[in-house]
């Protein structure tokens, strides 16, 4: 084997890049990946709301004096407060049923029947209940209340019922 002057291995490795030694083994460098944003708070659940309460309307009643048409007094504050019951609620129809006692021919009664119950629908219609929201039918002396031939019977039977729909 051949041997070089001192400081030439030096010189050989300089010139040749011979390295002197083990070199480190190079590291990865970590990939700095943005930090994302902390995640929202999870909403809060939503609020079950109840159903909404709906007042019940009571169906109303309001009477006539015999061969009568004509809204009392009586009937008029009837009317007003039905109408209160039934303004706010836009979802209701009201059937108004004229009917009458038993005098008079079944024809005759028919129309008193239909004058009662057109008297009531005007009368709400001027409070400001929408007369598409009301429908009229007369029963005549067809569906009485009160079985008997006396003044209580038949005054109970002249009257008006107004029967709100869709509850």
């Amino acid at each position: 084997m051949r041997s070089f002057p001192k400081g030439a291995g030096v010189l050989a490795c300089l010139l040749i890049g011979c390295p002197s030694g083990p070199q480190p083994t190079p590291q990865p460098q970590p990939i700095v990946q943005p930090v994302p944003p902390p995640a929202p708070a999870p909403a809060p659940p939503p609020r079950e709301t109840p159903a909404e309460v709906r007042p019940t309307v009571a169906a109303a009643r309001i009477y006539f004096d015999y061969d009568s048409s004509t809204l009392s007094g009586d009937s008029r504050s009837k009317l007003q407060s039905f109408f209160a019951a039934v303004q706010n609620r836009s979802d209701l129809r009201v059937r108004i049923e004229g009917n009458c006692d038993e005098r008079g021919t079944a024809e005759y009664n028919l129309a008193l029947g239909q004058r009662r119950a057109d008297a009531a629908k005007r009368y709400l219609a001027d409070l400001g209940l929408p007369g598409s929201r009301m429908t009229t039918i007369s029963n005549g002396k067809e569906k009485p209340r009160a079985r008997g031939q006396d003044e209580a019977a038949w005054r109970e039977n002249r009257r008006d019922d107004l029967l709100p729909e869709g509850q």
